[in-house]
C-alpha cells in the first residue's frame, strides 16, 4: 500500500498553510487499500494544488495526490470524445491534441490543473456566456466511492452522484476518469479585439453588446480607480482564428514561450496601494482600441503561466482570492458597491477580472450562474483588520444576491455559504448516501459545515 508522508501544504494563494498526510498511489487497488486501511479518519483528493484556499487541504487528515493517474485512455476522432484519467492535466491535453486540431471546450486561467480538479470545481472560462462551464462538456465520470465501488455516473445513470460530484469539491468520492468532448479548431490562434472602457457601466454595456459576436470575452478591470473612472477596463474579445486567417505553414503549432520565474517570496512592501495603482495606470494606458490581433493559444488563455510561481509576488503571507458573481438584475449596483468599498479601503488588486456568465449549470455546488463575475486578489496583510473587511464585503455581496466561488475561497462563514448555496441540503443527502461514514472531508468542508468535524 502507498505510504503517507507528513507535510505542510497550501493552496495557490499560500493561505492558509496546513499539515496533512500525503499519499501518492499509482494503481486503483492502492486507492482502495488507502481507504480501507482507516489510517486516517478522512481523506481528500488533490491535483496540482491550483485551487486558491483550503479546498484541497485536510488539516491532520489524509491527502491523496493524483498526479500519477495521468493516462489517456481513448480518443474518438469522429465524436471528438477524449477518455482520460483524472490526473491528466490541461497542459497535457493541449500539447497532445491541439496540434491535431482539437482544443479544450472550457478552460480556466491556468493550464496547470488536473481534469479531476477541474470537474470537482466545475471550472469556467472566458466563454461561459456562450459555452457554459466544464460540466456542459462532460459525458460521464467514474467515481470510487467510500465502499470501494466504482460507479459510472452521467446525465442518464446515477444522476444524483453526477451532479453532486461536478462542483462537489471532492466530497462525494474519488474521481478516477471521465469522458469529455473536445472542440474542433483550425489553428492555435485567437483573433482578438481590444476595447477600452472608461468606467464600469461602459464595460458592462460593451460586454452586453458584444456577447453574441465573440466566443471569448473578458475584461481586466482597475479596482483602485475612483469617481468617473471607477471600474475602467480593457476588454479582450476573441474568436478562434481559421487556418486561412493566420496564413502560416503550421497553423496548429504551439508557440514556445520563454518562462520567467519568481525565485522567492517578495518582501511585503513590494505590493502596496501605490505600486498597484501605478501598475494599473500603466496597464490601462498600454492598450489601445485595436481589432484583428492574432494571439497564440497560450498567451490568450494563460497569460500568467509564463511566470512560474507568480504567487510568490504576494510574499510569504500569501493573498486572498475573492471571486463573486451577481445576478444580471443586481450586477451593476453590486459591482459598483464592491469597487467603491475596495477603493475607499485602498484594498489592492491588480488582477481584477470582469466576465459575463451565461446560464447556470446543474452541479449542486457549482459556482457559475447568469450575471457578471468579478475576481480579485488581495494581499494577506493586517490579520484581523483584513478579516473584518472580508466579512463586511461578504455582507455586501449577500445584499445583492451574490455568490462566492469555492475554488477561490478561504474565509467564508458557514452561514454565508448556506445562503449562497441553497442546494446544500440536497448535496448533503447525496453525500450521505454514497459516503455514509464521512470518509471524504477537507478543511473547507469542515469550515463551511458541509460535513461535520469528524475525529
Amino acid at each position: 500500500m502507498s505510504r503517507s508522508v507528513k507535510g505542510t501544504l497550501s493552496g495557490w494563494a499560500n493561505f492558509p498553510k496546513e499539515t496533512g498526510y500525503m499519499y501518492r498511489p499509482e494503481k486503483y487497488k492502492d486507492l482502495r487499500e488507502i481507504l480501507q486501511s482507516k489510517s486516517q479518519v478522512h481523506y481528500i483528493s488533490r491535483g496540482l494544488g491550483r485551487s486558491y484556499g483550503d479546498t484541497a487541504l485536510n488539516n491532520q487528515g489524509g491527502i491523496i495526490m493524483h498526479t500519477r493517474f495521468n493516462r489517456f485512455l481513448y480518443f474518438d476522432d469522429q465524436s471528438q470524445v477524449l477518455e482520460c484519467e483524472a490526473g491528466v492535466t490541461f497542459r497535457e491535453i493541449i500539447e497532445v491534441f491541439l496540434p491535431r486540431g482539437y482544443a479544450l471546450p472550457v478552460t480556466p486561467g491556468t493550464k496547470y490543473v488536473t481534469v479531476g480538479g477541474a470537474i470537482a470545481n466545475d471550472v469556467h472560462g472566458k466563454n461561459h456566456h456562450r459555452d457554459g462551464s466544464l460540466s456542459s462538456h462532460i459525458l460521464d465520470i467514474n467515481v470510487l466511492t467510500s465502499s470501494g465501488e466504482i460507479m459510472n455516473c452521467s446525465r442518464q445513470e446515477n444522476q444524483d452522484l453526477f451532479w453532486a460530484t461536478i462542483g462537489g469539491i471532492g466530497l462525494t468520492g474519488i474521481i478516477l476518469s471521465t469522458r469529455i468532448k473536445l472542440m474542433k479548431v483550425e489553428s492555435a490562434f485567437i483573433q482578438v479585439d481590444y476595447k477600452k472602457a472608461g468606467h464600469l457601466d461602459e464595460a458592462i454595456d460593451m460586454l452586453n453588446e458584444t456577447e453574441e459576436l465573440y466566443q471569448y470575452s473578458v475584461a481586466w478591470i482597475d479596482c483602485l480607480s475612483r469617481n468617473r473612472m471607477m471600474g475602467r477596463s480593457v476588454l479582450m474579445l476573441g474568436n478562434h482564428a481559421s487556418k486561412d486567417q493566420v496564413e502560416i505553414n503550421e497553423p496548429l503549432s504551439l508557440k514556445n514561450r520563454r518562462k520567467l520565474k519568481v525565485p522567492f517570496n517578495l518582501p511585503a512592501f513590494v505590493l502596496n496601494p501605490y505600486s498597484i495603482k501605478a501598475f494599473n495606470s500603466f496597464y490601462y494606458r498600454r492598450f489601445k482600441n485595436t481589432s484583428g490581433v492574432f494571439v497564440d493559444y497560450d498567451s490568450f488563455f494563460y497569460p500568467l503561466d509564463v511566470i512560474l510561481s507568480w504567487n510568490r509576488i504576494y510574499g510569504k503571507t500569501g493573498f486572498i482570492q475573492y471571486q463573486v458573481v451577481f445576478p444580471l438584475e443586481t450586477s451593476r449596483q453590486g459591482l459598483t458597491k464592491v469597487l467603491e468599498k475596495l477603493s475607499r479601503a485602498r484594498c489592492s488588486s491588480f488582477l481584477g477580472v470582469l466576465k459575463r456568465f451565461g446560464e447556470s449549470g446543474n452541479g449542486l455546488l457549482s459556482f457559475p450562474r447568469k450575471g457578471y463575475s468579478l475576481s480579485l486578489d488581495i494581499p494577506f496583510r493586517g490579520g484581523d483588520r483584513l478579516l473584518t473587511f472580508i466579512r463586511e464585503l461578504d455582507e455586501l455581496v449577500l445584499g445583492y444576491g451574490g455568490v462566492l466561488y469555492l475554488a477561490k475561497d478561504s474565509l467564508m462563514t458557514p452561514s454565508t455559504f448556506a445562503i449562497m448555496y441553497p442546494e446544500l441540503s440536497a448535496f448533503q443527502e447525496i453525500k450521505a448516501k454514497f459516503d455514509p461514514e464521512g470518509l471524504f472531508s477537507s478543511s473547507m468542508a469542515r469550515r463551511l459545515n458541509i460535513v461535520g468535524d469528524i475525529g
